[in-house]
Parts: C-alpha cells; structure tokens; sequence
C-alpha cells in the first residue's frame, strides 16, 4: 500500500485581508474579516475566508475565488503568504496555502456594498481588529498573527504602508498608516526629515483644507520604485 492510498491530503487556500479602519474618530486600526464556520469541524467558530483548491484551477486563482465568494473582496494583487501544514491542525490532513492582501478602506466599503447590493452576500462574515480577535478554528490565530508580523516587518524595506492609503495623501495621513502598522506612535519631525531624505515622495500642488491649516498632497515617485526602502530605518519598525 502506497503512502497516498493510506490517507488523502487534501490543500486549502485562506486568505488574509487587511485594511486601515476608523470607528468615529478613534485611533485607526488594522483590520480583517473573518467567516463564521457553518459545517464541522470547528461549526460555529470564527475563521479566515478560505476554501478547497479545484483541480483546474491555480491557488491564487483559488484564494480570489473562494475571497470573492465570501466576502466580495477583489484585491488587484495577492502575495503568498506561507503554507501551514501541521499534522493535527485539522481533524483531517490538510495543507493550507495562504494568501494576503492590503486594501483602503474606501475599496473595502465599495466592493462590500456591490457585493450587498447584488442579493448574494452570505449573513456569516464580519470585520475584526486584527490585535483582538476571538479563538479562530484550526490555527488562524497563528496565520494572522504571522501576516501582521510580516507587515511590521515589510514596514523596514517597503511601501507596504501605500496600500492602506490613496494615490494622493498628506504627511500626516502616511504617518498615521506606519503607527498603525507598528502600533505606535512616531515623533512628526523625524518622520518628516527620514521621508524627504528618502526621496520616494513627490509633492503635488493640491492641498487639503480644513479646520486646520491646509496640509500638502503628496503622491509615491514610482521612478524609484526598485531603490525605494520606505522612510523607516529597520530600528524603528522594530515593536517593543
């Protein structure tokens, strides 16, 4: 008897993710949905949205599908994440490819509303801080705190940051997006002079008015797209 004869192992796709969210002027925070099981194992619990890979069908392809089915969520790119392949991490042997994906808020409140709006959005999915979730079914509290350590740590060498805000945005809102990431707060001066030193920013002629003094728009130099390293020093998107 053949090793695959004596048990099948089967491959699932979840995927993580992960938008910047603001609750009545409170501090933002990331955050993810999350789908509540409707079958066994783990009937009831909370867990990442996911589902089987099909034979003719790529696992990229398989996590936008069984996202888009879910949730409604189309992010325009999906990086793979990790594979988790614990022996006992479901009842049956399974490998779980996982995928994650940053997206604005804006895309997350437009793309859920069309998916409302078309009548096939299931009852089951809700939005969590990512720093406070329930216990997940298999082990999708350790696949999410994986993806939030990979984005801290993306934080160092990239522009990870780009994709919780628009084409254009202020100083203070690329600020706000890092102390997310990170979890704390940043001295506004020293971000300023490790930005312009980065040389990755190009100020537009727009600025955002308000009850306070109007702010600048700036918008990503993607001439230097292969040398940027984000505005951060590896020291500091290091988290106590």
């Amino acid at each position: 008897m053949t090793r695959s004869e004596r048990g099948r192992i089967r491959v699932a796709v979840s995927t993580v993710i992960l938008t910047m969210r603001r609750d009545r002027g409170a501090t933002p925070r990331v955050a993810l949905p999350l789908v509540r099981r409707t079958r066994d194992p783990f009937r009831g619990d909370w867990a990442l949205p996911g589902g089987w890979l099909d034979e003719q069908e790529s696992l990229e392809e398989a996590a936008a599908r069984t996202l888009a089915e879910t949730t409604g969520l189309a992010p325009s790119y999906l990086e793979q994440l990790y594979a988790f392949g614990a022996v006992r991490r479901s009842p049956s042997r399974v490998v779980s490819v996982v995928y994650w994906a940053l997206l604005r808020a804006d895309e997350v409140d437009a793309q859920s509303a069309a998916f409302e709006a078309s009548g096939t959005a299931p009852d089951n999915v809700a939005w969590n801080d990512a720093e406070s979730l329930p216990t997940l079914a298999f082990d999708h509290n350790r696949i999410v705190e994986y993806a939030l350590w990979r984005l801290r740590n993306k934080a160092g060498y990239s522009r990870v940051a780009q994709g919780f805000l628009p084409p254009a945005f202020t100083l203070a809102d690329l600020r706000e997006a890092y102390e997310t990431i990170l979890g704390r707060r940043l001295d506004p001066a020293n971000f300023r002079r490790q930005v312009e030193a980065a040389g990755n920013l190009i100020p537009t002629d727009e600025f955002r008015t308000g009850s306070h003094r109007p702010a600048r728009l700036y918008r990503h130099n993607t001439d230097v797209a292969l040398a940027d390293r984000g505005p951060l020093s590896p020291e500091e998107t290091r988290t106590p």
